[in-house]
């Protein structure tokens, strides 16, 4: 059947399925750093030119990551896809690989930690970076000049949940002649429909909800054929930031479970979240009727996602409460099978400092939840505990 018959879930199963010789059901693992040719002329044509099922090295390409990366691209309905060993080193490809010193970027200033460490790197390179509230449209267009290069943005904003107006961006962007990158880790494949709002390119960490269980590191930057490979790779396979296949492979087997988890994980999330409101603690979930922007995720996504934030108003408060939990991990990731509280002021934004922590509304009692597969009424019961 023609992928466009077919429904998300479907296609996360079966597109991009290689084949060896031998038939096999699963997809193959191909553990292999390099590809012997025919003939010397072959090799010669191969570095001259790589077809989509021609390999030359594994930094370069290999058949495993190749149905990960034709998988990732139908699902987000782009041309093409390149997979990244982490979904910083696809923040990175797809940002480095477009400019030259002298160029703008755009972007929200509400951001992961090493997203930020990113645009830092591009400022030492001369690249004039401007950050703005990505949630005020008047601040995009006061900053997004013509020439712009890029604006860049978390399309729900890491730790803090603010909900960004992809629409409203990628107009003001592509009047000026820029491109839309979208770091779309926190909405998920599942409820993504960044492209159609109008995003150019869309990356994402794979570490979170595409494996699912928290196993291995991985990116990806889905785009249009051009963009891909003709911006993003070349950089990307010369400074050595590809998947490996064995990470490959791990994604491609989450990849057929994640619209199942994915859709449970974000009922839960919802019903904590309620859960929590109702408790009388400040919280943060785009599902929720008082986030300031639920009925733009609602339109965006058709859910709150995955992700929970609260304040317990200081770091004190916030430990103690970590500290009490049984059930749920402390740790970092997100998007995971297992559910995970963070303190973003000493863990992931640690770096940023108090006051660019306050400018982002990361104050010393925000925790970050991410709601995993475990039955609701044990999370809540163990949050609540917690917290009494």
């Amino acid at each position: 059947m023609a992928d466009r018959k077919l429904h998300p879930r479907t296609r996360s199963v079966h597109h991009g399925i290689r084949r060896s010789q031998y038939g096999e059901m699963a997809e193959a693992l191909f553990l292999t750093q390099g590809f012997a040719y025919d003939s010397a002329e072959q090799a010669e044509a191969r570095f001259q030119k790589v077809g989509p099922d021609e390999f030359i090295y594994a930094r370069y390409g290999n058949p495993t990551s190749r149905m990960f990366e034709d998988r990732m691209a139908s699902l987000e309905g782009t041309e093409d896809a390149f997979a990244t060993a982490s979904g910083m080193a696809a923040v990175n490809g797809a940002l480095m690989g477009m400019v030259a010193p002298g160029d703008r970027v755009v972007s929200s200033r509400q951001l992961f930690g090493s997203c930020l460490y990113v645009l830092d790197v591009l400022k030492k390179f001369g690249v004039d970076v401007v950050l703005v509230d990505g949630t005020d449209l008047d601040q995009w267009r006061a900053a997004v000049t013509p020439g712009t290069k890029g604006c860049f943005f978390e399309t729900v904003s890491n730790p803090t949940l603010e909900v960004m107006d992809i629409a409203g961006i990628a107009e003001i962007a592509h009047a000026a002649g820029a491109l839309v990158i979208a770091d779309n880790v926190f909405a998920t494949p599942v409820f993504s429909r960044a492209v159609e709002q109008g995003a150019d390119v869309v990356v994402y960490s794979t570490t979170k909800h595409v494996d699912g269980g928290g196993r291995a590191l991985g990116g990806i930057i889905c785009g249009t054929r051009q963009f891909v490979r003709e911006v993003a790779e070349p950089y990307l396979k010369h400074t050595g930031g590809a998947i490996s296949p064995f990470n490959a492979w791990i994604m491609l087997n989450g990849l057929t479970t994640m619209d199942l988890r994915v859709r449970a994980m974000a009922d839960s999330a919802l019903l904590v979240a309620q859960a929590l409101e109702g408790e009388g603690l400040p919280t943060i979930y785009p599902g929720l009727p008082s986030h300031p922007q639920h009925d733009l995720a609602m339109r965006q996504m058709g859910s709150g996602g995955t992700m929970i934030a609260f304040d317990l108003g200081t770091q004190e408060a916030a430990f103690a409460m970590l500290n009490r939990l049984e059930l749920v991990s402390i740790s970092n990731n997100l998007g995971d099978a297992k559910s995970i509280a963070t303190h973003p002021a000493t863990t992931t934004h640690q770096r940023l400092g108090e006051a660019s922590r306050a400018t982002m509304g990361i104050g010393p009692g925000l925790v970050r939840l991410s709601v995993g597969l475990e039955h609701p009424d044990d999370l809540i019961s163990d949050l609540l505990g917690a917290l009494a």
